[in-house]
This record gives structure tokens, sequence and C-alpha cells, in this order.
């Protein structure tokens, strides 16, 4: 059967999904492959697309805000402001060579965030990367906490992704974790960026330029977050988005923070890794297309995933539209600039299934 949809997921295996990324430690909301999680909320299943995006240019859908609005009952982890933590990634997902990650924290219940640490351009690859891949080296990150985050049992720590290759997607993943021992009673950092999402900024596929979309990061604006939940600063506030964004989702859509501002300049307490050279000489904040609409993507092809069990021959050929994804016999093909790339394999003893919105590899 053939679709033109692109993948959703792939198979579970050793008890983790296979397809896009998703944070494992500390336990996302409802994550069915997160370590140490707590119960699942009565009345809520377990998420099995939590490595999946949330938004997609090309798909045109929206999730809210963390996924899910009802949070665990107790916290994944609790934390030391100060401390160092880690944060661990699911080891079988991909990387779409890259892009920028931001790990944020939320005080009014997932509403808006405030930026604590950064990986950008080479989030999950570690340097520039010969050419597209999705091959993963960074599988976890340590960072030490700010020492002035507010106590509070009901903290939101989030991660969040914009890929370099592929689709254009938004990533989030959010726990729930108790933050003990801070020094002040509000944190000020940058406003987390949203990009790839209905009503925001679309950064374009990098095409090796890993400075693309950076001046959404270096131009954001400060938000200062407090225990009581109050916020202060950034662009609107924690407005939400466009209600013709809003997603049928059988949970309540989770108001986001607002778009990214173009002009102010950051005095961020926020790390920036020290693996993203060149921030420096990004383009100029002013210059950055308004968070007022989506911006174009420059690029709607896909990236070729790497499969371990490499490419199968066969498959359809000749001209196709760039984004667009088929499955072909036990595997699928990507159409990359207009050709249909050769059929890649789901691996030994899984294939390609699924129907039109939902193409996967799956096991038997």
């Amino acid at each position: 059967m053939k679709s033109t949809i692109s993948i959703a997921c792939v198979a579970t295996l050793a008890g983790l999904a296979a397809a896009h990324n998703s944070i494992i430690s500390p336990c996302p909301r409802y994550s069915p492959f997160g370590l140490q999680c707590p119960a699942v909320p009565a009345g809520q299943t377990a998420d099995g697309d939590i490595n999946a995006p949330i938004s997609s240019v090309q798909l045109g859908y929206s999730q809210p805000l963390c996924r899910f609005t009802t949070p665990f009952a107790t916290p994944s982890a609790t934390w030391t402001a100060g401390q160092s933590v880690t944060i661990k990634f699911n080891p079988n997902a991909v990387s779409h060579s890259g892009g920028h990650c931001e790990f944020s924290m939320s005080y009014d219940g997932g509403k808006t965030f405030a930026v604590i640490h950064r990986e950008l351009q080479y989030c999950f690859v570690g340097s520039k990367p010969a050419a597209v891949t999705n091959d993963v080296s960074v599988s976890s990150y340590t960072f030490n906490l700010p020492s002035d985050l507010p106590s509070s049992d009901k903290a939101v720590f989030a991660w969040s992704w914009v890929n370099a290759s592929g689709n254009r997607e938004f990533y989030m993943n959010c726990a729930d974790v108790a933050i003990k021992g801070g020094s002040s009673t509000s944190y000020t950092g940058p406003q987390m960026v949203i990009a790839n999402y209905q009503g925001y900024p679309t950064i374009p596929e990098f095409d090796g330029d890993y400075t693309t979309g950076l001046q959404y990061y270096t131009g954001a604006k400060n938000i200062t977050v407090s225990a009581s939940g109050s916020t202060t600063g950034g662009g609107s506030g924690g407005s939400a988005p466009p209600a013709s964004s809003a997603p049928q989702a059988s949970s309540a859509p989770q108001a986001s923070s607002a778009p990214q501002a173009s002009s102010a300049s950051q005095a961020t307490p926020a790390k920036v890794s020290s693996a993203a050279p060149g921030v420096a000489h990004t383009p100029q904040a002013s210059s950055a297309p308004s968070a007022a609409a989506p911006v174009s993507s420059a690029s709607n092809a896909a990236s070729a995933p790497q499969s371990s069990a490499g490419s199968s021959a066969g498959g359809s050929t000749g001209a196709c539209t760039s984004g667009l994804m088929q499955c072909s016999g036990t595997g699928y093909q990507i159409c990359n600039e207009g050709v249909w790339s050769p059929v890649y394999s789901c691996g030994v003893g899984a294939s390609c299934k699924g129907t039109d919105g939902h193409i996967y590899c799956g096991w038997p």
C-alpha cells in the first residue's frame, strides 16, 4: 500500500520507540519509554507517539505545548537549584542532522517557559555533519541548573527542538519536576523559541548552513517566571497560539508562550553550548521574519533516514513532490529534491505499515 504522508513513528525495539526523538529521563508526561515514570493520571493513556513532533508545517497540524495538560500526580524528578543534571534521550532515535535544542522551565503549568540551557546548531550530532544524517552521536546532555530557580513542587521542565533536516517540525517533551533549595523567588531567562508551529515562524531546512534560524534564539526577549506562577516580560507574555492552530485532541489545548521578538538583544543567563561556533556572526535579530505569521520553508525535502539494514532495490522511480513518503514493499521511500530515493529498509523483521496520515515501520 502506498501513501504520501511522512513517517510518524517506527518500530519499538528493546522497549524503546525508534523514530524521531524524545527524552527518557526525567520521564516526560505519559511516556511509555521513560525511566522511573510516575503512573499515568486516571483517564489518560500512555503516549505511544512520544517521539513524534508536536507540530509539522508540511502536515499542517500543531498539538498543545507539552502534548498533555494534565500533569503527573507526583514529579518525575526532584532537583536542587544549582545542581548538575543529566537529560537522557531515547538511544534508538534519529538526529535529523542536528538543529537547535533548548531546555526550559515553567512555573505556570506549562504556559510559558524560560530557557535554562541551550544546545544550538549541532544538537544530537556534536559538530557539523559532512552531509545529511540521522545518526546520533550525543544522546545525553549534562548542565548545571541556575541557582536562582525558584523552589516549587509543581515546576515543568521542557526540551524543545527545531530539526536541521527533513520536514519542518517542532519537537517538545515536558516533565513534571520538583525544585528545591532555590535562592530566589523568580528566574529570568530567554523566552523559549517556538517555530515550525502554526502561527509562528518557519525555520527552513539548514542545507548545510547551521546559522539558519539562530536570529530567533539570539534575539529572544527575556522573561521572568516565579514560583507563584506569575510571568513578566517576553513578547506578549503567555498568550495562546492562534485559535486556528488548536489541535483536535482529547486533552485541552495548552496555552503556548508568545512568538519570539525580532529586535531585543539577549542578556541571558542561559548557557550556550561551546559546540555552537559562529553564533556571534548570525544575522541581526532585526532581520528575522515577523513572528506574526509563518514564513515559507525554503525546502520541503525530507532527509533520508539511515537504516542500519541499508537500502534495498526496487520501488518507484521518476518525478515526485519533495517531502512525500510512501511504503514500498517492506520498506519506504522519500521524495528528495523531486526524485524518489532508493527503498530504505525498516530493519530485520519489520515492515512499512499504516494508513493515510500515519505511516510507520512496525513489527508483526
